[in-house]
């Protein structure tokens, strides 16, 4: 009855609103007069009656791209006879259904893309999609495991059927993640059909067979493989899903566990297993030869980062790989040797081509033509990239087709990487260029992208940095430490690469945290760290750290430290006099860096002069990138002059030796930097904000270290015949050259990296031992035996002669 109620209360809700025209169904996103159906509404506390009815939110709100994740719509209301079909993207149905608590259920379908996916939800079969929310589909390598079936020794998979790897195989699920009492186990294949790089290039996921039925659902399953029948060995590449055992065989979409996307080893023919090398050397040189035929990509991609400290450095273009972290223990197994590699984070515009980077425990990149571990670029970027759907933009499946099933054939099934390092070379780091940071931290201070520093403690919105060129803006927000202290910090920063989605990240209340809104909407990263946005990816592992990057290279990452945020800003050089703003103009010379309409900063050391500079970068409402979701924002920011005139700060430090924080600042504030330290614990009054600003200005100083420019002269080659030892190509390095037994070098045994970027000495060369002296006296006694053999021969002959001549003139003479 209660039930009941609620629902008819409901019903009349929506009847008042959408006779007053307030209603938010089919309006989500928009404001009207007296109530608002956009995200801000929560906290403006303005939102229309049938807010959260019609722009629903979801539980979970992600899940595998595979599919199958069962998910709860939130505070919508739904009755027994509800028929709920959900659709993804416009075009992918899925049935729901309502539990017994009345709540509403969907269930994701297989994605060929990765991101947020807008969802309409109907609940009249089809009839209305009166609904509307997101849902995030997340690439497999991504999802934390709890939330896919677990292949249990992994290795033993991929590797089945080659010499001495057999016997039963074995995998794990959560069962939560299927709500079944009994299940099917199936196998699915992924393959590519169609000529690369046309339109009817196209990727398909298909059910193959079920390796069990009407299983017992108690999260694990092992078996005995054995070669596919029907042909269906021919797919080298799939997943492994556990569904409800009521569902008819390989039906699409109904709540399932997958596993990881995988070589299909343990099924492929029995001569397979007969002979994988050579099964594999096969399939190896068709992989050679179809490679010789499609467009070369490595041109276009960009080049490695010169050492393990400028690829962790680099966060705008390169993120951490997850199948070789340093950070969980380096297990690298396509990559043995390494300790850690990153990828490129965009994919090449044409190709949609990646790029990964490895490097060994002394930090040096590891290239493919000395170690099999090396790095290798992509031919399939495995992240996949927008628009996704079709291949080689297929998150995770084409980078298997065309780059990691290649490298089983060729290096992990048989001894024939070199066909595989043909067509993935590693790239050198001799074109690599490294960004150029800034960063603003505590009362603020600013180091620009030339190196100038300065403080600037303005109360408002200010442009850090913009970039017309680029169509790169980056704006921060900063306000009183507190109601008595004179002096500000930042509070905000918001940015936007046109015409990419707008990213804010800020303090949350009681400054603990940073919050992330994506265009005015809060996001979650509770289920995920990463997150493919509109024209832009962030990153968030933790509460106080998030990196957000842009398609042209651009990161900005923003740490928590002791309540106030460090804003760092790293630009590819791309970006070089095209900046102004705040942090400077990015062309190397720091004499120019402060400038606002036209006008110089003369005189650094005059804070009034720096702080009329600050003021003068106020952002207006037109330009604004904020969100102004409280009647704090709108009326201090929003309603209000964009920098507070009437706010004039501490612009000294005071020093007195009666301070009762002077010994405090003289323990915590020593060495480079140490002014801004001072200014936050005097005047800021906090001895944690001024140690956080010693760690900060600390940690700026060692980045720009970190992106310092390396001279490479590029991938050695030992000589023919010959051996090198060294693996090292940076300026100062040496590679010593020698030469196999029964060879002399000739050229130079030892050279070194200059700083002109070539390699002293002369090239070296292994050549058979050269005896000229021995030579010509072998050939002139050679010479002359012969002449001698020849000439007795000769006297011999023609003595044979004329004792055939003289003999037959006695038998004539005894004739007559």
């Amino acid at each position: 009855m209660e039930r009941f109620t609620a629902v008819i209360f409901f019903l009349l809700v929506s009847c008042i609103c959408r006779i007053s025209g307030q209603t938010c169904e089919g309006s989500c996103g928009e404001q009207f007069d007296s109530c608002s159906c956009h995200s801000t509404c929560t906290s403006l506390k303005n939102c229309c009656t049938d807010y959260k009815e019609y722009c629903v939110e979801v539980f979970p709100y992600s899940g595998s791209m595979f599919g199958g994740t069962d998910f709860i719509v939130l505070d919508a209301s739904f009755n027994k006879s509800s028929e709920i079909l959900c659709r993804f993207n416009s075009n992918i149905d899925t049935v729901g259904y309502v539990d017994e608590n009345s709540r509403g259920h969907c269930i994701s379908p297989l994605l060929y893309e990765t991101g947020w996916v807008p969802l309409h939800i109907s609940s009249d079969n089809g009839t209305t999609f009166s609904r509307v929310g997101a849902w995030l589909s997340v690439h497999t390598g991504k999802l934390d495991a709890q939330f896919k079936a677990t292949l249990v020794n992994s290795t033993k998979w991929q590797y089945y059927g080659t010499p001495a790897v057999g016997g039963f195989l074995e995998m794990t699920w959560n069962t939560s993640l299927v709500r079944a009492e009994r299940v099917n186990i199936e196998v699915w294949g992924y393959r590519e059909t169609g000529k690369p790089y046309t339109d009817i290039w196209l990727g398909e996921w298909h059910y193959l067979y079920s390796l069990a039925k009407d299983q017992l659902n108690n999260g694990s399953f092992s078996f005995l493989p054995k070669p596919a029948e029907n042909g269906f060995s021919s797919w080298e590449l799939g997943s492994l899903r556990i569904s409800p055992s009521t569902n008819p065989d390989g039906i699409w979409n109904v709540q399932a566990a997958w596993s990881e996307d995988h070589a299909l080893a343990w099924h492929l023919e029995e001569r397979f297993r007969q002979n994988s090398t050579v099964w594999a050397l096969e399939k190896c040189l068709a992989w050679d030869q179809l490679e010789n035929q499609l467009p070369n990509f490595l041109s276009e991609i960009i080049d490695c980062p010169c050492t393990l400290a400028q690829a962790r450095a680099d966060t705008g273009r390169f993120h951490t790989d997850y199948g070789c972290d340093i950070e969980k223990g380096s297990v690298c197994t396509y990559h043995p040797g390494s300790v850690h590699c990153v990828r490129a984070i965009q994919a090449s515009p044409t190709y949609g081509a990646g790029q990964q980077c490895c490097y060994d425990s002394t930090g040096a990149q590891v290239l493919t033509a000395d170690s099999i571990g090396g790095s290798t670029p992509d031919r399939a970027h495995d992240w996949g990239s927008p628009p996704f759907q079709k291949p080689p933009r297929v998150p995770g499946q084409s980078h298997w087709v065309y780059d990691v099933l290649s490298f089983y054939y060729c290096c992990l099934w048989s001894d024939n990487c070199h066909y595989y390092f043909k067509h993935r070379p590693s790239s050198d780091c001799r074109r690599y260029q490294p960004p150029s940071s800034a960063v603003v931290f505590g009362d603020p201070h600013f180091i620009t992208f030339d190196g100038v520093s300065y403080s600037f403690n303005g109360n408002g919105e200010y442009t850090l940095m913009t970039s017309t060129k680029k169509r790169l803006t980056i704006q921060g927000r900063t306000e009183p430490v507190n109601a008595t202290i004179k002096a500000t910090k930042l509070t905000a920063v918001a940015m936007r690469e046109s015409p990419s989605d707008v990213i804010e990240v800020r303090l949350v209340s009681g400054h603990n945290g940073l919050e992330v809104l994506q265009n005015q909407k809060t996001l979650s990263f509770a289920e995920q760290s990463w997150m493919d946005l509109h024209g832009v990816f962030v990153f968030s592992p933790t509460s106080t750290n998030v990196t957000v990057m842009f398609p042209s290279g651009a990161g900005v990452e923003v740490r928590l430290r002791e309540g106030t945020m460090t804003t760092t800003v790293l630009l590819p050089e791309e970006f070089k006099n095209s900046t102004l703003g705040l942090l400077g103009k990015m062309n190397g010379d720091a004499k120019d860096d402060l400038v606002s309409n036209g006008e110089l900063v003369r005189n650094l050391t005059n804070p009034e002069e720096v702080f009329s500079f600050g003021a003068s970068w106020a952002i207006s409402n037109q330009s604004a990138l904020f969100t102004y979701d409280s009647e704090h924002l709108l009326n201090t920011y929003y309603h209000a002059p964009r920098h507070d005139h009437s706010f004039i700060p501490v612009f000294s430090v005071p020093e007195s030796p009666d301070d009762p924080l002077a010994n405090q600042t003289h323990e915590i504030c020593t060495g480079e930097g140490a002014q801004y330290c001072r200014y936050d614990i005097l005047v800021g009054r906090s001895p944690r904000m001024g140690n956080a600003t010693k760690v900060s200005f600390q940690s700026h100083i060692s980045l720009v270290g970190d992106l310092k420019q390396v001279i490479s002269c590029g991938w050695l080659s030992p000589p023919n015949n010959g051996k090198k030892e060294g693996t090292t190509y940076l300026q100062g390095a040496k590679v010593q050259l020698s030469c196999d037994d029964g060879y002399t070098l000739k050229g130079s045994a030892e050279r070194l990296c200059q700083e002109n970027g070539r390699w002293s000495g002369e090239d070296t060369n292994c050549v058979v031992p050269s005896n000229l002296a021995g030579i010509v006296a072998g050939s002139v006694i050679g010479a002359v035996a012969l002449i001698v053999i020849i000439t007795t021969i000769i006297l011999h002959s023609r003595k044979q002669r004329r004792r055939a001549a003289r003999l037959g003139e006695v038998v004539t003479s005894e004739a007559f």
